[in-house]
């Protein structure tokens, strides 16, 4: 780790005091005026005592708000005051504290990272291929009985062993040893500083009895042991980097899909290529296939196909053509396209999607830190076992007394204690948010997989914000097609729900254009008048009314659907029912919420008769309508008195309070600005199930929690006793540390596959 007080390194950190250089880390707080939020990466990270060291430093800074560093994903979220402190400021903090701060949209960071992994990589390689030779030179001494190795044979060997023994002190323990100083240095304890302190002992040990056979530490070297258990601290280590990145790999696969430039149209209709940052509202920007959307925006000339999964967890290409609205992040698969820009930078849902995500990212569940304040104490206990353990054994053997120390320093490392909270978490985050549901609150899933009732909203979330045509009544000699076609000629001049649903189901089919509107008049929240002319016969024109039976001047029976009627002058023509579009999903939804024994409502702002005809097409048997805000919260306060953990699912329009109040929310994002939105969970795409989805993934994740807390309870209770007591030699100790923080990491991963097993309860 390089000195933080180093002249460059100050002059790097004052170009980020720099207003216009914050937008490019952080972004203002939503909840706190006249402050900042920024995301990092943390590197120089290993353990959940690191955390807390970093969240200390960076919160004795006058001006920091407040801070959180998870040990999980590596990353930190700081809120900041630039009245009372400038980024330089508390990053040095970061610095001195031995870490490095990188803002999490770094283009270098990825880089970074492999450069790291590559050498593990290669500390791993060295210690694996100097045991192996350690163990070759070691194996005669176990084997051989007494006279067939002489002394100076035996003595040759341990040389051999000690110089081969030198190249992984010296490189492959590297990390702990630099980690531990550090920690030394500012007086602290990590988990680094007794698996260091054990390397240590065990080489001084065995070095001593190299050059002094004949002394106290002469009987017996260890070379073996040492290099075989730093190489299994390192294999776990390394496997660790590599599945922690894949299960947060969603996030930075996100974050990686902006390109840094695009061809922009310029005055003189010629494109030029400019960085993404200076596109602004208005430009005109072609997209080739194979490149990425850099700006939410309408298609105006082409047609392709589209790769939205990562954004909305549709895992099939969708069409889009003029007039299509494209979002930044998604990809182009097939043709070039000319696309209009009308959302850039933080107001893109790429943008708020990837806050959603680094927010997450940051959380920590009560469980997480529950494990971090655990970790320091249990570190001082770890330290105070080993000197007892090596007090006891010093009388009978000085030589076994440090190895017995270095077994109990090693064996003990409560490395799988925290991990086992946030690795699960995260792993399940990534797997949701790959299906397209994104976790705004790691601690949600506590809340998520203790809830016995759900309350849906009904318009935008059971049903679709779109209605659809159901039957038609018409005048005698009229045909359905005929009617629907002279609608449509009116409709085109609307943007009405209605007229969208009448203008939608004549384009579907194909009699969008067969009539022509003149002189269209539309009266608010009653219809639309107007000369309507046949296409093939100009000649023939009718006056027509489309719009409410009031309005077109007719009388009809009350239905539980929404009417539209179309009229001309000799009266009523037709009238056309229409019902809100029910998700295609909703059905088999609920029925899985229900099968998994939880009550389910339905409580609606629409009339009783539009509430009841969703809630018996979905299978809900308790619901509500002409439910106000408050209506809903009251329901919501009256179930939690009553000891319900209530989940509520809405489109986040006018939700926000019942939202908020809830144990556990969902929105649906494309029915509000995410960066607004009061739910936990938010749902990119169309899809009802991904709340079932989450449910059962929410209460999985729970039991790998538990699973994991219990096994390194156990593990730490047996494996304690048997190295005070002398029965576990050291190597033993060092495979056991690194197996125990690899399972626990490989039963969180088994979350990260589980989205597509929960199609079906």
């Amino acid at each position: 780790m390089n000195s933080p007080d180093t002249g460059g390194a100050k002059d790097l950190l004052h170009l980020l005091d720099d207003p216009q250089e914050w937008p490019v880390f952080s972004r203002p707080d939503p909840r706190r005026a006249d402050c900042w939020e920024s995301n990092l990466l943390i590197e120089g990270m290993h353990c959940a005592a690191c955390a807390l060291t970093l969240e200390d430093a960076l919160l004795g800074v006058p001006g920091i708000v407040s801070a959180e560093v998870s040990a999980g994903s590596h990353r930190a979220r700081v809120v900041w005051s630039p009245n009372t402190v400038l980024p330089s400021t508390w990053m040095r903090a970061v610095e001195i504290a031995g870490y490095r701060a990188v803002p999490a949209n770094d283009a270098f960071a990825r880089e970074r990272r492999k450069g790291e992994a590559r050498k593990a990589l290669w500390r791993l390689l060295v210690a694996g291929l100097c045991m192996m030779q350690v163990m070759m030179y070691a194996y005669p001494a176990y084997v051989a009985v007494p006279g067939d190795l002489s002394a100076e044979m035996e003595q040759l060997l341990r040389w051999a062993s000690w110089v081969l023994t030198l190249p992984v002190i010296l490189f492959s323990c590297g990390p702990f040893f630099s980690s531990a100083l550090r920690d030394v240095m500012h007086r602290r304890v990590s988990m680094d500083l007794p698996v260091a302190l054990g390397m240590l002992i065990t080489f001084a040990v065995s070095s001593v009895g190299t050059f002094d056979p004949q002394g106290n530490f002469g009987r017996e070297v260890y070379f073996d042991s040492l290099t075989m258990f730093v190489f299994f601290l390192l294999a776990g280590r390394w496997l660790e980097l590599r599945l922690r990145d894949r299960t947060a790999g969603a996030l930075e696969a996100l974050m990686n899909r902006l390109p840094d430039s695009v061809l922009r149209r310029g005055q003189d209709d010629q494109f030029e290529r400019v960085p993404v940052r200076r596109l602004q509202p208005g430009d005109v920007i072609r997209i080739l296939p194979g490149e990425s959307f850099p700006a939410d925006g309408v298609v105006q000339h082409g047609d392709t196909a589209v790769d939205e999964a990562l954004l909305t967890g549709e895992s099939r290409p969708v069409a889009r053509g003029v007039g299509g609205v494209v979002i930044a992040g998604s990809h182009n698969l097939t043709n070039a396209v000319l696309v209009r820009v009308e959302r850039t930078g933080d107001q893109t849902r790429f943008a708020q999607i990837v806050t959603l995500m680094e927010s997450a990212s940051t959380s920590k569940p009560p469980l997480a830190r529950l494990a971090d304040q655990i970790a320091k104490p249990f570190l001082m206990g770890v330290l105070l076992a080993a000197g007892l353990a090596c007090a006891f054994w010093w009388g009978r053997d000085p030589g076994h007394a440090l190895m017995v120390a270095v077994a109990v320093l090693v064996v003990t490392c409560p490395c799988a204690l925290s991990l086992a909270t946030p690795a699960a978490m995260l792993a399940a985050a990534g797997a949701l948010a790959r299906s397209g549901v994104l976790v705004r609150r790691l601690e949600a899933f506590e809340a998520l997989a203790a809830i016995d009732t759900i309350v849906f909203d009904k318009t935008g979330t059971l049903t679709r914000d779109a209605l659809v045509l159901g039957v038609s009544r018409l005048r005698e000699g009229i045909t359905a097609k005929q009617a629907l076609a002279m609608a449509a000629g009116l409709a085109a001049h609307s943007l009405h729900p209605v007229s969208k649903a009448l203008a939608a189901a004549a384009a579907e089919g194909g009699l969008t254009g067969l009539w022509k509107a003149d002189s269209v008049k539309e009266v608010a929240g009653a219809g639309v008048s107007g000369q309507v002319q046949r296409e093939d016969a100009p000649h023939e024109t009718h006056e027509l009314r489309l719009g409410s039976a009031t309005f077109c001047g007719v009388t009809h029976a009350q239905t539980d659907s929404v009417q539209a009627c179309l009229a001309d002058s000799l009266g009523w023509l037709a009238t056309f029912e229409l019902y809100e579009d029910v998700r295609p999903d909703a059905l088999d939804t609920i029925a899985n919420l229900q099968g998994a024994g939880i009550k389910v409502h339905l409580l609606s702002g629409d009339g009783a008769r539009a509430a009841a005809g969703v809630a018996a097409r979905v299978g809900i048997a308790q619901w509500k309508g002409d439910c106000s805000p408050q209506d809903k919260l009251d329901f919501l306060q009256n179930a939690q008195a009553q000891g319900h953990k209530v989940a509520v699912v809405g489109d986040g329009l006018n939700d926000g309070p019942v939202l908020a109040g809830a144990h556990v929310s969902f929105a649906f994002g494309r029915a509000v600005p995410l960066a607004q939105a009061q739910a936990d969970f938010v749902v990119l795409g169309d899809q009802l199930g991904d709340v079932a989805k989450s449910v059962q993934l929410a209460r999985q994740t729970l039991r790998v929690v538990r699973q994991n807390l219990w096994w390194a309870a156990i593990y730490n209770a047996v494996c304690v006793p048997l190295a005070v007591v002398g029965w576990l030699p050291a190597w033993l100790a060092g495979l056991g540390m690194a197996l125990s923080s690899l399972l626990v990491v490989l039963n969180a991963l088994r979350l990260s596959k589980s989205i597509p097993s929960l199609e079906k309860t």
